[in-house]
């Protein structure tokens, strides 16, 4: 059993991405996580083929929404006693950040990641009104 408790403020890695959230629930192997911020925007591509470019199915990864709900193994959420910061202006951050790492370096993996970031970058512009 984790020592996690309902209404506790954890860092919780789902995927590819990172995120500050609440825990909801306790179900022993996994809790369910509510997100309240992005720390690392989720990589772009197949998760079964990490950097490869010439895959069968090249995903767009969106991050998890603002007060999704997310069932995340216990072994992958940490404590955390930070403030919580915005939702939006995180992801902005977040956003950002990955595409500055992808612009540094060349090759087909991050052409094609930049890409798949722009679609997901005009999904956030419709869902969310941010303007990056």
């Amino acid at each position: 059993m984790s020592s996690f408790e309902i209404g506790q403020v954890v860092r919780a890695f789902y995927k590819t991405g990172a995120y500050i959230g609440q825990i909801t629930e306790n179900k022993g192997t996994y809790a369910v996580v509510q997100i309240k911020e992005v720390t690392r925007h989720p990589r772009q591509g197949d998760l079964h083929n990490p950097n490869e470019a010439e895959v069968p199915l090249f995903h767009e990864r969106k991050a998890l929404s603002f007060n999704e709900r997310a069932n995340i193994p216990m072994n992958m959420i940490k404590p955390y006693d930070g403030m919580v910061g915005d939702y939006y202006e995180s992801l902005k951050s977040q956003v950002a950040i990955l595409e500055n790492e992808l612009a540094a370096k060349s090759g087909a993996f991050n052409e094609k990641s930049l890409k798949a970031l722009q679609g997901v970058k005009k999904e956030y512009e419709l869902m969310y009104s941010i303007n990056f």
